[in-house]
């Protein structure tokens, strides 16, 4: 089951994915563009979150009905699940593989978007085909939100480096994380083991708002959607929003708002005919993920990229400011890319992992 409004947010979120990771001088960025440093929740932060939700949205489109069929093929379902999420998995890998050749920021990085995605995607997957019931799926997102607050809240502070998810990712991937201090010996990873848990939270909401998708119930969508951030935000009183932890408050608060957004899409897009925006890059997603990156690295690799900023863009920075020039090159790169999808979407090309 193909719907317009999902393929169309899921484009415009990987659009603002690529506006917020290409920056073109990262020492003048727009506060919106930013992450939250620490607790916190900018619009750069709904960014991930909405794309996850859109995970287990596609995830009940595609194999609800499948899944709900008497005679349900579940070993082969659950094994299409495990080798997809595989190669997304081992996409992100390659992806940072390249990230280390070329531009030698640091170390090999194990973890990042694309490997969340693909072990949210498959967990999420095997949990819509052995746990079918809506109750089971609720009763589940619910265990995971309690009990990593109560993981977190009972695991000492809050705080970088002192709280429990960044201490597992310090005993378990080290080095491989995205920061680690070989001083210390302490690490950071914004896409760790502990905080996938969460994410798999995000990912079921997801998969339960596609259930009401598939079933024309867009006002309960919204309503849940609305009272999703209405609840997130009152947790966020005591555990608050933080996008690095993925918290219990920040799962709500975010895929609340992908709720109201994908029930709001949907109004315009496939009731009342709006063009569906995005939609190009939202059928192409990983791999407009997955080319960005390699770009990115291609224009530092090869030197390209210092001489177009100076000479394209930096001259904007006097007249506009530093930041606009920084913005107006992330803007560039990433309308490349929208025009690319549009022509591979015209062409009937689809690159699928």
């Amino acid at each position: 089951m193909r719907i317009q409004s999902i393929d169309a947010v899921r484009g415009l979120t990987v659009a603002a994915m690529l506006l917020v990771n290409d920056a073109g001088d990262w020492s003048h960025i727009y506060p919106w563009l930013e992450h939250a440093e620490w607790h916190g929740c900018t619009p750069a932060d709904f960014i991930f979150p909405v794309f996850m939700l859109i995970v287990g949205v596609s995830i009940q489109l595609a194999l609800g009905r499948q899944i709900e069929a008497p005679a349900a093929p579940r070993g082969q379902l659950a094994r299409n699940v495990l080798l997809r999420g595989l190669r997304i998995f081992l996409l992100g890998v390659a992806l940072n593989i390249v990230s280390m050749l070329t531009l030698d920021a640091h170390g090999f990085r194990l973890l990042g978007v694309l490997q969340r995605t693909g072990i949210c995607f498959t967990l999420a997957g095997l949990l819509a085909i052995y746990l079918r019931s809506a109750r089971a799926q609720w009763t589940a997102l619910t265990a995971i939100l309690l009990g990593y607050w109560a993981l977190l809240a009972g695991g000492g502070p809050l705080e970088p480096h002192l709280n429990l998810a960044d201490r597992v990712d310090t005993a378990l991937i080290g080095s491989l994380s995205y920061q680690y201090d070989p001083a210390t010996g302490l690490a950071h990873e914004p896409e760790g083991l502990l905080s996938t848990l969460p994410a798999l939270g995000t990912v079921l909401l997801g998969l339960r708002a596609g259930a009401w998708l598939r079933a024309g119930r867009i006002g309960t969508l919204a309503t849940g959607g609305a009272l999703a951030m209405a609840v997130g935000g009152l947790w966020s009183l005591a555990f608050p929003l933080n996008k690095q932890l993925w918290t219990s408050s920040f799962v709500l608060w975010t895929g609340g708002f992908g709720m109201l957004a994908i029930a709001l899409a949907y109004q315009l897009i496939d009731v009342r005919g709006w063009p569906a925006l995005g939609r190009a890059m939202g059928v192409n997603a990983i791999a407009t993920y997955g080319g960005a990156w390699l770009a990115t690295c291609l224009l530092a690799y090869s030197g390209v990229f210092g001489p177009l900023y100076r000479n394209v863009f930096a001259p904007l920075a006097p007249r506009f400011g530093p930041e606009f020039a920084s913005a107006a090159f992330a803007a560039a790169f990433t309308a490349v890319f929208w025009l690319v999808m549009v022509y591979a979407d015209k062409r009937g090309w689809r690159v699928t992992i």
